[in-house]
Parts: structure tokens; sequence; C-alpha cells
């Protein structure tokens, strides 16, 4: 059934009916939000999963360019292009009650050399809102701007970076890691992009909320096992 699938996610993903992260208050009125920057260069399975899965969990979610005219198609690291909803100018004047930084070389070099990126990411860190890095964006992204919290991971090619900041092992082995003090998310790549999104959910609206959006997604029972 529905419920039990949803009490299978809940053990599959660690998450916890009494989990302590979760907080139903948002930065705006009406639904979660949360702002996704692309620019040429994502990595665009990344980038999709992210809003696919928020967009799931009825968040209002913006895909905004960097770099790119305004209208005109992103073209991601594997070919595929992109069209936003807006510009990294105008999605900068709002408030979100998440920024998810997708990975893919060169783009989160790019989107981590962005001002306008950066600005938004720091605006989360000093609000205490929740934002969030995927695959090379940690280490190429958040590293260099000082918001590279203690508990992190990352894409493997990229570890060493997050361990010569002082990333334990530990963390750097695991698919998500939640940085609850920082309030930051992090995650290894492609194959845990579900995973990364859906601990947005979790961390924003709880454990209930990020299972009932994948249960109807036939994830694997032991997808928290994988890699």
């Amino acid at each position: 059934s529905y419920t039990a699938m949803s009490a299978l996610l809940l053990t599959a993903f660690g998450l916890h009916a009494n989990h302590p992260r979760a907080s139903r208050a948002t930065a705006t009125a009406g639904p979660p939000s949360a702002l996704v920057p692309i620019t040429e260069g994502s990595e665009e399975l990344e980038a999709t999963a992210i809003v696919n899965v928020l967009r799931r969990a009825g968040w209002s979610v913006t895909l905004a360019s960097v770099g790119v005219a305004d209208g005109a198609p992103v073209l991601c690291a594997r070919g595929q292009r992109l069209l936003a909803d807006t510009t990294i100018e105008e999605a900068k004047l709002v408030s979100f009650d998440v920024v998810a930084i997708p990975g893919g070389m060169p783009g989160a070099e790019r989107l981590g050399e962005d001002a306008s990126v950066i600005a938004c990411l720091r605006k989360q860190r000093e609000a205490g809102n929740w934002y969030g890095a995927i695959c090379a964006a940690p280490a190429v992204a958040l590293a260099p701007s000082g918001l590279l919290p203690p508990q992190a991971t990352c894409h493997p090619a990229f570890e060493s970076t997050l361990a010569e900041a002082g990333v334990s092992a530990a963390d750097l082995s695991m698919r998500v890691v939640v940085d609850d003090e920082w309030r930051c998310v992090t995650s290894r790549g492609p194959g845990t992009a579900i995973d990364f999104a859906l601990k947005l959910v979790e961390v924003v609206e709880g454990p209930e909320a990020a299972a009932a959006v994948g249960a109807p997604m036939v994830l694997p029972r032991n997808a928290a096992a994988l890699l």
C-alpha cells in the first residue's frame, strides 16, 4: 500500500518520524520555495532531479540561468539544453527556503565564481535558511567562499579538497550529509540527486513529507545502502 511504501522509504532513506531538523516555518508565505541556479556546464541530471522532486513535493521552484541571456537555453554538461524560469539577477531579489547548487564541470565552478549566486548562498547562511550543493559544487562553489560546512560530502573526484578542509572520511563516503548547525545539505553526484532532493524536502517539511514524495517514484528499498 501507499502507506506501507512510505514507511519503507522512511527506513530506506534514514528518515525518522520524530526527526528534529524540520521546521514548517518557511521564508515566504505559501508552499516552500527553492532556487536552483544553472549555467553552461551544469550537470543536467542533477539540476532536473532537484527541480522535479521538489515540484513533486508541491514546492515553488525557480530555475535561474547564470551568465546566459534571459530566455536563452542553457547548454549543460552532457549536451542537454534547459530553459530557465528567470535569471539569477531577478532571482536574487527574492527570498527562498532553499538554494540548491547542482554540480557538473565547469558549471559548478562558474556558479561558484558568480557574485549573485554567492550572494544568494550567503543570504541563506545569514538568515539561517537551508542551502545545499551536490557533486563538484561543495568543493568548487562552497569551499572557496567559506560556505562549506564541517560536515559535508562531494563527488569522489573532489574529495581531496574537502579532506584538506577537515571533512571526515566517514562523511565523504556518505550519499547525503546534513550539517544541522550550518543548515547545509551536500551530496555526491548524479546517482544521489534524488536522495539529495528528498533530503531537502525532509529538512524543511519533515520525513513524512519526503517519504510521501518518494513512495510513488518506485525507489529501491535499499536506496540508502547503494554505493
